[in-house]
């Protein structure tokens, strides 16, 4: 899921706890990337610095992802400040929204990003300007009917690497239901279409899954990238298991 990626398929884990130790567990279950949701998640600006600097200390090799609340170039420079390898960035609208985004991503020439890497503060190397604008990634969500119209263009757009979808917005979006969008397996559907806009432009696809079944779903439509794992639904689940199979011992 970084920008020297080749075309295979991965897994994801979804922290939403806001909490090192939650997502420096997730980043030991062997998935082959841990996202931080500060949209939607409990993670703020403080956990964040915390966690991505927990996870670099890990060394696993695998990269750290923020979904950022807003298209908001600060937020978007802090989270990678921090360390973090790339954002998600949620409620794009068209292909100049997404133009902002990358280009609140890189440094200059290809951005507009302001310089400042944390690195140094917990005795890390620091990199230079070319170094980081190939390093981290620009993944912008395809959400709402206006973004699925213009998808195409968003995917054209430089500096975007990932078209990434949030299924639960999306369908809400649509007026159909999670489950009915997953089954949607017509050529013309819209994660279809999603998918077949990232191919055309060379950059990847992801999706929010959840649960096992609905990234079989999204993989099925041919997604490259699916967060399959969720520290909430981990700890409930099995925390519920548990409790049910000590009440029969």
């Amino acid at each position: 899921m970084t920008s020297s990626d080749s075309s295979r398929r991965t897994v994801g884990a979804w922290s939403m706890l806001g909490a090192p130790a939650a997502a420096a567990a997730l980043a030991g279950i062997g998935a082959d990337w841990v996202l931080l949701d500060a949209q939607h998640g409990l993670y703020d600006d403080r956990s964040i610095l915390d966690t991505v600097a927990r996870l670099a200390a890990m060394r696993t090799g695998h990269p750290t992802l923020v979904r950022v609340p807003a298209n908001d170039a600060a937020w978007i420079g802090r989270a990678l400040d921090a360390g973090a390898d790339g954002v998600v960035v949620p409620m794009i609208r068209d292909a100049a929204d997404a133009a902002k985004a990358a280009a609140a991503v890189r440094y200059a020439p290809d951005g507009t990003r302001s310089w400042g890497p944390m690195s140094a503060y917990w005795g890390g190397a620091g990199e230079d300007a070319a170094t980081a604008n190939g390093r981290v990634t620009c993944n912008v969500m395809i959400e709402t009917p206006g973004a699925l119209a213009e998808v195409e263009s968003i995917a054209a757009t430089p500096g975007v690497d990932m078209l990434f979808v949030g299924p639960f917005d999306l369908s809400i979006a649509l007026g159909t239901t999670h489950a009915e969008l997953l089954a949607d397996t017509s050529p013309e559907s819209p994660l279809r279409r999603i998918v077949a806009a990232a191919r055309a432009a060379g950059i990847r696809s992801g999706a929010y899954g959840g649960t096992l079944e609905a990234a079989a779903a999204l993989y099925g439509h041919g997604f490259d990238d699916v967060a399959v794992v969720v520290d909430t639904a981990v700890l409930t689940a099995a925390g519920a298991d548990s409790v049910e199979r000590a009440r029969n011992l």
